[in-house]
């Protein structure tokens, strides 16, 4: 049961090219900062990466697109990263872009075992280009089918021995879904305690989705968009 590896660099060291990745995080909040720095010291190419976005140039997953180490994006908004860009536009990247509730619910109904589902969302556009649309009590809604992925890569705040992870504030968005829609989910924690030490009221990924679990040995934790109020100014003497 004990699921602990001694490094990032263990933790990854089985992941080959062309692997479908899920990668938690909101922008760079809740990253797997040290997992992706791994996977990109290893080298490993051709990967089709299922994330909300894809960092920025120098931060997240942007390391691994610089390095040109993904092949394909399935992503819902990329506006942060010029390299992102430049590799979409010149035909070297391959991107899906999905609505982001579309997206959740995609790598949610694939931890849940459920094949796919009909949503409004996307009728009329490019989105459902070439999928079912049925009508629904008069709403025309596309078939959209679940995700799932050989490896997740997901970042909590505490977890236990055992895999058993409590993330903390926005870090809940994708890590939780994600840590559920893969074969192997590996986790990298700030704090790492003995299993049993964790209320089993707030744990928000139970260790059954969990086979792999990591201290991360330091976070930059980087800020996307840095905005700040404007300063009062100053009375002037008179």
């Amino acid at each position: 049961m004990n699921k602990v590896m001694n490094d990032a660099a263990q933790a990854v060291a089985d992941i080959p090219d062309g692997a479908t990745l899920m990668s938690g995080g909101f922008g760079l909040c809740g990253n797997p900062e040290n997992l992706i720095k791994a996977l990109h010291a290893r080298g490993t190419k051709g990967l089709t990466v299922i994330s909300n976005n894809c960092g920025t140039d120098q931060k997240g997953l942007g390391v691994l697109l610089q390095a040109r180490q993904i092949r394909k994006m399935v992503s819902s908004y990329v506006g942060e990263n010029k390299n992102f860009e430049q590799q979409f536009l010149s035909g070297e990247l391959e991107v899906e872009l999905v609505p982001q509730g579309t997206l959740a619910e995609r790598i949610r109904a694939g931890g849940a075992g459920i094949r796919a589902f009909f949503t409004p969302t996307g009728v009329g556009t490019t989105v459902a280009d070439g999928k079912e649309v049925r009508d629904f009590e008069g709403v025309p809604c596309v078939l959209e089918t679940a995700l799932r992925a050989d490896f997740a890569f997901v970042k909590a705040w505490k977890g236990d021995t055992h895999g058993n992870l409590v993330y903390r504030s926005t870090a809940q968005n994708f890590n939780p879904m994600m840590a559920a829609a893969a074969k192997i989910t590996i986790a990298e924690v700030e704090e790492l305690v003995p299993a049993g030490s964790l209320d089993p009221n707030h744990i928000h990924t139970p260790g059954i989705y969990v086979q792999r679990i990591l201290v991360g040995p330091s976070y930059e934790k980087p800020i996307e968009q840095r905005t700040t109020r404007p300063r009062p100014t100053a009375p002037t003497a008179d």
